[in-house]
């Protein structure tokens, strides 16, 4: 085996921060068509950063939303969401700084603004609750007192204004170092997990060859790390993340925002692998982290490292078994694999079981097999009434793979229960093999003939 080391590409990471109570969640449900963050007009309602992929222009970037920066805190609640969302303009390439237009400035926008300035990174004054060209006229002249070159009025509750935002934010990312085109034949992996579960050491197990920094101390890895490493049949892109710590837990600087970097490296891998520490067990940001693994379509292999110091205690090996599965069960296809990055033991299971995993997750399939298992699925189990009327399913055809995506032409989408779409999914999972990879069915209405 060969391996080199490959620069880190990151997806562009856009914080909204400002003060509590101006609008951050309503304004970062706008924008990613969402209902994720919490909106409640009572002040530090939004508790933890809220992740989400967003695309615009053809320009993705990842949106955070963070709890309120209050520059006079006077409870240790208070302190907490202030420093995530220090944690936020640590880390994040974009600022967007959002004011509240109809309160108008107050001493702690100036102490905020003065905060931001010091990132020396690009900052967007965004002020809300501004609805109409009348409002502008009257209420945005005076935030020009905090010396931005330009505001942006917008209405988070309305939408107004928030094209024209999106617009100029796209437009001024900058352009990421991109990386040189991948050898044909590469796997993209991206490990993850909490800090100290043995990300590195396992990467450096499986190169062969000491190439990324080992220590016990958590936090050692801040970006994410490429190593392109090349065996006689394949190649494989091993992408190294910061480690995602837990809610409590998240102190030091430069691990405050080391979930964003984490899930910014999920852009640019086939298959995730959650690395999970066998004395810890699986913890709720792990759960989490698998979740948008889900939502952005990449497959996922969990990892259960350090077995080593489980393999004499039977018990705890099933418990952690049970523990597994029974809090990944929205990702039942996911393969589960016992591993020792420092012993060596189970290591050698790992490559053939990301070959299985990918060919799933690339495979494409005729159009005219589909159409037979959905013929037979149909035939064998028809679908239930819809307003009184029989549902019918007509035709299916694959749209995309990475993952394996179906597109089902019936008279009624919208009629399809939950159950039946259940039933279709494991039908084709079973038919066509594809029992290690999430599976997409759209389900679209067929165009009327005029």
């Amino acid at each position: 085996m060969t391996a080199q080391p490959n620069p880190a590409r990151q997806a562009t990471l856009v914080a909204l921060v400002g003060r509590p109570n101006v609008g951050k969640s309503t304004l970062f449900n706008r924008i990613t068509k969402t209902r994720k963050a919490i909106v409640d007009p009572t002040p530090g309602v939004t508790r933890d950063r809220h992740y989400e992929r967003v695309e615009w222009n053809d320009r993705p970037f990842i949106l955070v939303d963070t709890g309120g920066i209050d520059t006079a805190p006077d409870d240790r609640m208070v302190t907490s969401i202030r420093e995530q969302s220090m944690a936020a303009i640590e880390e994040a390439d974009v600022i967007c700084f959002l004011l509240d237009g109809r309160e108008g400035l107050t001493r702690s926008d100036y102490e905020v603004t003065e905060l931001l300035r010091r990132t020396e990174k690009p900052i967007y004054f965004v002020v809300n609750k501004i609805d109409s060209p009348e409002l502008e006229a009257t209420l945005l002249a005076s935030f020009y007192e905090l010396g931005a070159d330009r505001l942006w009025p917008v209405a988070a509750e309305h939408g107004y204004g928030i094209k024209n935002f999106l617009d100029a934010l796209v437009a001024g990312f900058k352009e990421s170092g991109e990386l040189p085109p991948l050898p044909e034949n590469t796997i993209s992996l991206a490990f993850l997990g909490r800090p100290n579960v043995g990300k590195s050491s396992l990467i450096n197990r499986l190169v062969g060859e000491e190439r990324m920094v080992v220590s016990n101390i958590p936090g050692t890895t801040r970006d994410s790390v490429d190593t392109m490493l090349a065996t006689k049949h394949q190649n494989y892109l091993l992408i190294d993340t910061a480690g995602i710590r837990r809610k409590g837990k998240v102190q030091e600087k430069l691990e405050k925002f080391s979930v964003m970097r984490s899930l910014a490296a999920l852009e640019r891998a086939d298959i995730a692998l959650l690395v999970i520490d066998a004395e810890e067990g699986i913890t709720e940001q792990d759960t989490k982290v698998i979740g948008y693994a889900l939502e952005q379509g990449r497959a996922c292999i969990l990892v259960v490292n350090k077995w080593d110091l489980v393999k004499n205690d039977a018990k705890r090996q099933k418990q952690i078994r049970e523990e597994i599965s029974r809090l990944t069960g929205f990702v039942g296809f996911a393969p589960v694999l016992t591993v020792s990055a420092l012993t060596g033991t189970g290591v050698a299971k790992l490559f053939p079981t990301v070959g299985q995993v990918y060919r799933q997750y690339n495979g494409s399939f005729s159009t005219g097999k589909l159409n037979r298992i959905l013929q037979e699925a149909t035939d064998s189990h028809p679908a239930g009434l819809y307003r009184g009327k029989r549902l019918k399913f007509y035709y299916t055809t694959q749209v995309t793979s990475k993952p394996p995506s179906f597109a089902v032409f019936t008279n009624y989408p919208k009629g399809v229960h939950f159950s039946y779409e259940r039933y279709l999914m494991n039908t084709f999972r079973e038919q066509l093999g594809l029992d290690k990879v999430p599976v997409r069915l759209f389900f679209r209405e067929r165009q009327r003939r005029a």
